[in-house]
């Protein structure tokens, strides 16, 4: 005899996990709905060129609160908005604001996830007397029982589409979370899951995948920080500073040293026969070091911050590749203790555009051995 449950699953309003939401339900367990409200679209609106309305493509948005009601409404499930706009506000978008104004580029979708969604959810499910909750994230999550000497550990794999991977924004997650968490996309393709929801009727089965960060319009870091500010009533703090060759040559001067990223090409202000890019910020002399694209390559990083899911800890230099952007192709490296809370990851090549406020995360084949923020 199967034994159903009562899981809660994250709806976020898209095709992936209103899939998720349909599948468990039409496999005969007890399914819940919850989304988390974050951050309100039309907070900043007018502001610094921030449009009214809304873009299209933004995940979190009013739009998808919406469509991931109608599928409740559609499958027949309880559903329930929790609003979590204070602590999103505190626990992502300050630590985005300040990393930014300290030179770093920070990842929102990866400080949520490890600081707001997995723990919120889980927190929520619970107080509603559900045990479990189901993700649409493309990642798999199985149970070792040898591992640990016997101690047993929870593994964070890659998926079947790797085009669709996202452990890279899943590795901050504990051994509690994921003992609680499942990822039913895991094996699937997207493809895959389009045609699921086709086949349970879901109206979204052709929505587009979000691509922007829900409280960033248009891509655009500088304009919301700006606005931001102003509305907190702060000023933009003065950043300006020297832009200068590796060799400490001045080229120019610069209005901030938010409006750059490392590896960025365009609007450094400078005139050259050959392309500049940035290679690295400096927060306390305001100087940022530009140079030619060769230049950006490292063998190098040092992380902190660090969550370990394969191993209990890192005691010895580990065979690993390491994944440094979401784009990037994971790369071999060696990864080593530096200390008590950071590792130092050496690659076999060197790596472009190695970038402090990014993750970092290392795998073993396609295990996720843990990751760390790049400093």
């Amino acid at each position: 005899m199967i034994e159903h449950t009562t899981i809660a699953v994250a709806m976020s309003g898209g095709v992936d996990s209103s899939t998720v939401a349909a599948m468990l339900a039409h496999a005969g367990d007890t399914v819940v709905g919850l989304t988390l409200q974050l951050w309100d679209q039309t907070r900043l609106a007018g502001r610094h060129g921030i449009p009214d309305a809304p873009k299209a493509g933004r995940c979190c948005s009013l739009d998808d609160v919406y469509d991931a009601r109608r599928v409740a409404e559609h499958l027949g499930i309880p559903y329930y908005v929790v609003n979590q706009q204070s602590r999103f506000e505190q626990d992502v978008v300050r630590p985005f604001v300040r990393e930014y104004l300290a030179g770093h580029t920070p990842i929102p979708c990866s400080l949520c996830n490890n600081h707001l969604k997995f723990d919120q959810l889980l927190q929520t499910a619970r107080s509603i007397g559900v045990d479990r909750i189901a993700t649409g994230h493309y990642a798999v999550n199985e149970y070792d029982a040898g591992r640990d000497s016997g101690r047993g550990r929870w593994i964070l794999k890659r998926p079947a589409d790797l085009a669709k991977d996202q452990t890279y924004f899943l590795f901050g997650l504990t051994q509690q979370q994921l003992a609680r968490t499942l990822f039913p996309l895991g094996h699937m393709t997207k493809p895959e899951v389009r045609e699921i929801a086709r086949r349970h009727g879901l109206a979204l089965a052709e929505k587009p995948d979000s691509q922007e960060i829900c409280f960033i319009p248009g891509g655009d870091y500088k304009q919301f920080l700006t606005a931001y500010l102003e509305e907190q009533g702060e000023q933009m703090p003065e950043t300006a500073g020297e832009l200068v060759t590796a060799g400490g040559i001045v080229l120019g001067r610069h209005e901030g040293i938010s409006n750059f990223t490392v590896g960025q090409r365009k609007g450094l202000g400078v005139s050259s026969p050959s392309p500049l890019y940035v290679l690295q910020i400096d927060p306390v002399s305001r100087r940022v070091t530009i140079g030619a694209d060769a230049e950006l390559a490292t063998r190098t990083l040092r992380a902190d911050r660090l969550n370990w899911i394969s191993i209990p800890e890192l005691t010895e230099p580990m065979r690993i590749r390491a994944k440094i952007r979401h784009r990037h192709e994971p790369a071999w490296a060696m990864l080593e203790p530096a200390g008590e809370r950071e590792v130092v990851a050496t690659f076999d090549e060197p790596q472009r555009a190695v970038t402090p406020g990014q993750s970092a995360v290392f795998y073993d084949g396609d295990e996720v051995v843990g990751g760390g923020w790049i400093v």
